[in-house]
């Protein structure tokens, strides 16, 4: 049985690379390589992957947040970040959307396939230094509360250096209500300024 795949991820000699590493694979079959979230919604309900290798850093939306996306929408998709980052923050945000793996960049084709195939059986897939990473840290922390659309959207705005009337402008919303986000951010992710929200944002995955 041929596993279908959709890689995502925005820079071209990676996706291409990828395609070439994989080609030798028969039982698995490239069916989408997207540079952008949009473009990967799109491919997935075009061409209903098993598995979606999945960047973490994408130029139009945060890839933890596409994960979280796409696994409410797919809850039977299997997901596996394709990553440089190796950092607990990355791993943990993703995991909590219901990633089924934390595969770092430097794999080789035979770990990629291991590790898709470990994910297909239902089971999780960390690579090596990622599981020392975690062995060498502890467990993951708890993890955020979940924020809305909107919020989500206001806080890559702050993230951004913009004003509340700058924002609001954006949004189309009135300064007030942007403001009225801001403090629930602050509130919500128990930060005590702007400054320590954009921090965790960043060290989270969440812009």
């Amino acid at each position: 049985m041929i596993t279908r795949l959709v890689i995502v991820d925005d820079h071209p000699l990676v996706r291409a690379g990828l395609q070439v590493l994989l080609a030798p694979l028969t039982h698995l079959a490239v069916v989408a390589a997207c540079a952008t979230a949009a473009e990967a919604y799109a491919a997935v309900a075009t061409h209903q992957p098993d598995v979606v290798l999945l960047d973490i850093n994408l130029p139009d939306q945060s890839g933890t947040e596409v994960c979280r996306q796409l696994m409410a929408d797919y809850p039977a998709l299997k997901i596996l970040a394709l990553t440089t980052l190796n950092e607990k923050s990355y791993v943990a945000r993703v995991m909590q959307h219901g990633a089924a793996g934390y595969v770092l960049k430097n794999a080789s084709p035979e770990e990629l396939a291991e590790a898709i195939g470990r994910v297909l059986a239902g089971k999780k897939y960390f690579s090596d230094e990622v599981q020392e990473l975690l062995l060498q840290t502890g467990p993951l922390p708890a993890a955020l509360p979940a924020l809305t659309r909107r919020e989500h959207e206001v806080l890559r705005l702050i993230a951004t250096g913009l004003t509340s009337p700058q924002i609001a402008e954006r949004l189309f919303l009135s300064p007030l209500t942007v403001e009225t986000h801001r403090r629930n951010l602050l509130t919500k992710l128990e930060t005590p300024n702007t400054a320590a929200l954009i921090r965790l944002a960043v060290e989270h995955g969440l812009v």
